[in-house]
Formats: C-alpha cells, sequence, structure tokens
C-alpha cells in the first residue's frame, strides 16, 4: 500500500521496513500495521489537536507537569510554541505511560517509542497470530468474564499504585488476546496524586469495567473495587500485592450534594461518549 505521509520519515530512517495495511481509524489516532525488521508491530499516528474529539483534555492534563520551566510557561499561556509544546506532551504521555507500566506488571503493549507523533508499539494477536478483538466485540462466559474482571482489577490497581489512572477505561479501549485482557489507549492517564478529577476518573474507569463484566456475571456489579482501591491509596496502605475484597461500605456522613451531582453528570457524558464510540465504529465499520 502506499506509504501514509506521518509514516515516510519513519521509513526514510529505517524505523519502519512496509506498512502492510491500516489497523483501525479512531477520533484520536490512526493505527497501521507495519513491519520492522522481522517483527510485525503497530504504527499509532497521533491527529493533530484540532482535528481530535477528546473531550474536556484539560481536565487530564491536571498535575502534568514540564521539566523546562520555559516551555510550562509557554504551554500555560497558550502560545504558538506553548501550543506545539502541549501537542508534543500529550504524544508523549501515552509511551511514557506505556513504558511506567509495562514496568509496574500491568498487561500493556510493549512500546518501542514514539517519533514525531507516530507511537511504535506491540501488534497484540490472538494465538493464530490475527489481530486480537476488542472487548466489545466478544462474549464470554461467566467464569471467563469473573477471572478476566480480577484480571482487570489487579492491573487498575497495579496502574494506581504506579501513579496512574487510565481515564477512559471501557470494553472499548482492553483487547483480548490468549492469556487475558490488554489495556490499550492511554495518552489521556491521569496523574492520580496530582489531579483533582482522579478519583471521579478511577470509579468511572472500574465502573465501566465491572458493568461490561457484569453482563455476564451478575454478581461482579455488586462488587466496590474502586472506592476500596482509593480508600487503601489516599492512605498509603494500597501495594500491587494488596489482596482486596471488592466489599466496601459507604459512609453515613451527610451526602455532598456537589459531589454527587459531578458523579451524575460523569455518568451521563460517559454514556454519551459510549454511544459516539458505538455510532464511530458502526461508521468505520461501513
Amino acid at each position: 500500500m502506499k506509504t501514509p505521509k506521518r509514516l515516510q520519515p519513519l521509513v526514510d530512517e529505517g524505523l519502519i521496513d512496509e506498512v502492510i495495511r491500516p489497523l483501525m481509524s479512531g477520533k484520536e489516532a490512526d493505527v497501521y500495521i507495519v513491519r520492522c525488521g522481522d517483527d510485525i508491530r503497530c504504527a499509532k499516528i497521533y491527529k493533530e489537536a484540532d482535528k481530535r474529539s477528546f473531550k474536556k483534555a484539560v481536565e487530564y492534563r491536571e498535575g502534568r507537569k514540564s521539566r523546562n520551566s520555559r516551555r510550562a510557561r509557554a504551554m500555560e499561556k497558550g502560545s504558538n510554541y506553548g501550543r506545539k509544546e502541549q501537542e508534543q506532551a500529550w504524544q508523549s504521555a501515552e509511551v511514557d505511560a506505556l513504558f511506567k507500566l509495562a514496568y509496574a506488571g500491568v498487561r500493556v503493549p510493549t512500546p518501542y517509542g514514539c517519533f514525531d507523533g507516530v507511537l511504535l508499539m506491540e501488534l497484540i494477536t490472538d494465538e493464530a497470530g490475527y489481530v486480537a478483538p476488542r472487548l466489545n466485540d466478544v462474549t464470554l462466559t461467566p467464569e471467563v468474564a469473573i477471572s478476566h474482571h480480577a484480571m482487570v482489577m489487579k492491573d487498575v490497581q497495579r496502574m494506581l499504585c504506579a501513579g496512574l489512572i487510565h481515564g477512559d477505561l471501557s470494553e472499548f479501549n482492553v483487547l483480548l488476546d490468549d492469556n487475558g485482557p490488554v489495556i490499550i489507549d492511554l495518552p489521556q492517564a491521569v496523574d492520580a496524586a496530582a489531579n483533582n478529577n482522579a478519583k471521579r476518573m478511577l470509579l468511572r474507569d472500574v465502573n465501566n469495567m465491572t458493568q461490561y463484566y457484569g453482563q455476564f456475571a451478575p454478581s461482579l456489579l455488586k462488587t466496590k473495587y474502586a472506592q476500596e482501591m482509593w480508600l487503601k491509596f489516599e492512605s498509603g496502605k494500597l501495594t500491587p500485592d494488596t489482596e482486596l475484597t471488592g466489599d466496601f461500605v459507604e459512609s453515613e456522613h451527610t451526602a455532598d450534594i456537589d459531589a454527587v451531582l459531578a458523579e451524575i453528570q460523569a455518568a451521563f457524558e460517559e454514556q454519551q461518549l459510549r454511544k459516539a464510540r458505538i455510532e464511530g465504529q458502526a461508521e468505520t465499520e461501513d
């Protein structure tokens, strides 16, 4: 196939030997299957900010720090230089998160580097070598749903211990290979300690996954892993080896009305995003 313009520099530099075919086209990035030497990998091309549809990006960037003070000031002012640096920071956030999470034992694609807005990473496949399906495209038995839900909860726990929250975790951002779920799409990963929206996003991530697996194993719908994780995280008692039960007793203190309304609004927005993803997927398949 004809080499996409954004991938041509990587071909010229010898980082990619052949562009095999498109894998998917999303609202945030386009992904191609490429050959690098003897390896078949993914090349994820991030779309420019004015062409992306990721909502409320400011919420996700909160807490991210730049080591370069000039760059940080420019990003705050929103100058042309600042917007360019902000875009580079958004693109590099995923590869940074992938390296960090892979080291922490989270099942994510192996990253190989980010070059001019193109992320090279492992292609997740099934036993036959075909591209692994997304969770929203599979049907599970109750036993497998319970097992895989436990795996995802453990990975979310490892992520939190590494200081990160996915921020957009759902059945659309998890692949299924022969060993279980693999978490993908992390450019919006949230700093768990520095972002004021961290708890809400953790609850949403866990709720999304529990709702998905709960359709196959309804007993999972009663679990409250996010609340249990966050309580231990805030108190400094959460480690990757902490055994969680999924049980959590809600506080009997007076409810925070603003917090409740924020949760309702977040749930509504997530429902709209999920609807948009489904519609977008349908358009892509057409």
